[in-house]
């Protein structure tokens, strides 16, 4: 039988240290956590949502989506895509996942929305942010924010829930925390110019090394996906 007490391990120090950093932030609402499952196998995710509950998985890549998607489809897990989108690629994944969280142009939107259309749903998406306005990463650029949320609003079958951002890559968690902190700003201005079509919004900010200056500076869901599965060494 496969020994899979480093995942229980891993589980338990990762909801210590998000209730830690509520607590610090005086926080006393709930902070999602969606597993990000590209390294995993599926056996290992399998264990992970029998024995600890996990209700929402995140895979990257399409290929790795489709390939598995049956079996985590019985495990009855929501899927969502957190990886950059190709547009030629979404009617692949139009009808197998409950929310896409790189949305970072328009002509990816309007492919999304022309998709969703064809399987008479309404798509979920995050609108992804580049905090740190890096030239190689993908995101919404701050400056064109609140321009790119109104066009959105003129797709029927898209349905803005809330943004993501990944940060600038830091060794520092102050640093971590600077982009998060201006990035809740940034989206709280835009939350309240009302230039969105959102209910209650999410902020998707933090991943395996960066969710607890996010928790900090206000994220709503955290991606941990190496801090969940990897094999300490004793």
């Amino acid at each position: 039988m496969t020994d899979y007490s480093y995942i229980d391990q891993n589980y338990f120090d990762i909801k210590d240290r998000i209730e830690f950093a509520k607590k610090k932030a005086e926080r006393i609402d709930d902070v999602d956590l969606l597993v990000a499952i590209k390294s995993a196998s599926l056996d290992e995710i399998e264990y992970l949502v029998t024995k600890h509950g996990i209700k929402k998985v995140g895979e990257n890549r399409v290929q790795q989506l489709l390939e598995r998607y049956e079996a985590l489809n019985e495990m009855g897990v929501e899927i969502h895509f957190i990886g950059a989108l190709q547009t030629n690629k979404v009617k692949y994944i139009i009808d197998k996942v409950s929310m896409i969280h790189s949305i970072d142009r328009i002509s990816l939107v309007r492919e999304i929305d022309k998709q969703a259309k064809k399987h008479g749903i309404v798509m979920d998406v995050l609108i992804e942010i580049n905090s740190g306005r890096e030239e190689n990463k993908s995101g919404v650029d701050p400056s064109q924010l609140e321009e790119f949320c109104r066009e959105i609003t003129a797709f029927a079958n898209v349905k803005v829930r809330g943004f993501m951002t990944m940060g600038a890559k830091s060794e520092k968690n102050s640093e971590y925390l600077k982009y998060f902190c201006e990035t809740y700003q940034l989206v709280l201005d835009i939350l309240n110019k009302k230039v969105h079509n959102i209910d209650i919004p999410i902020l998707s900010m933090g991943m395996s090394d960066s969710f607890e200056p996010a928790i900090e500076a206000g994220s709503t869901m955290v991606r941990i996906g190496k801090g969940m599965f990897i094999k300490k060494v004793k």
